[in-house]
Formats: structure tokens, C-alpha cells, sequence
């Protein structure tokens, strides 16, 4: 396993905990489709969240937010209706949040970031 695998896995397990702690209940980690990825779906009360997770070990390149392009963003986009489509969660409530991991430190540090983009009204599969 590639040494960004495994950090990403490490910032995947970070996210969940953190995520729970916080009072999310995932329902699927690491949801995968013909469109796309997501990492956690969750459900925040009643508000079904798309999670993006993002790891770097320094800011060399940047806060781990900064790598979820706009690109990515209609990626993420596409898989979570897919997703709503295929559980039948189409009358619920949905949004996109990024969970930000930077382990350079020796305790790593977490942010969350609810409600982190929206689609523009263009947007369809």
C-alpha cells in the first residue's frame, strides 16, 4: 500500500471518529458508484451528509481543503445522487461537508466544514 493510501486511511479513521464524536451516524464509508466516490455519507440529525475527507501530513501544498477542486466537487456531487437515487432518499435533506486532517503535528488537527460548497442550479447528471 502506497504511503498516500495509507495516510488517507488514517485520515478516513480520524474523520469517522471525530464524525461520531460529533454526533453523525454514518451510514457507509468509502461508498463507491460508476460516477464517483464519497467518503462517509452520514446523517447529521435529520440531514443525510456527503463527506469529503481530506489528509496531508504539512501545508507544503496547502490546507487538505483546498484539494477538493471544483472538479471534484460535481465528482462528489454526481456519486451522492446516485446514492439518494438508489435509497430512495430523495425527500431528504442533503449537503456536502469536508472533514480537514493535518497530522504534522503530534496530535493531529481536525476541522470540519458543514455545508463546505452547493451545486450550482446547471448542475445534472
Amino acid at each position: 500500500m502506497s504511503d498516500n493510501l495509507i495516510l488517507g486511511n488514517k485520515g478516513e479513521d480520524l474523520a469517522a471518529g471525530f464524525l461520531k464524536e460529533n454526533g453523525y451516524k454514518i451510514i457507509i464509508r468509502n461508498y463507491k458508484s460508476k460516477l464517483g466516490e464519497v467518503d462517509i455519507v452520514a446523517f447529521d440529525k435529520d440531514v443525510l451528509c456527503f463527506i469529503e475527507v481530506k489528509t496531508r501530513n504539512s501545508l507544503e501544498f496547502g490546507l487538505p481543503k483546498e484539494a477538493v477542486s471544483p472538479f471534484k466537487q460535481r465528482q462528489l456531487a454526481k456519486a451522492a445522487l446516485l446514492f439518494l437515487k438508489e435509497k430512495k432518499f430523495l425527500n431528504k435533506k442533503a449537503r456536502f461537508d469536508i472533514v480537514s486532517v493535518l497530522c504534522s503535528q503530534s496530535s493531529p488537527k481536525i476541522d470540519l466544514i458543514k455545508n463546505a460548497f452547493e451545486l450550482d442550479e446547471s448542475f445534472s447528471l
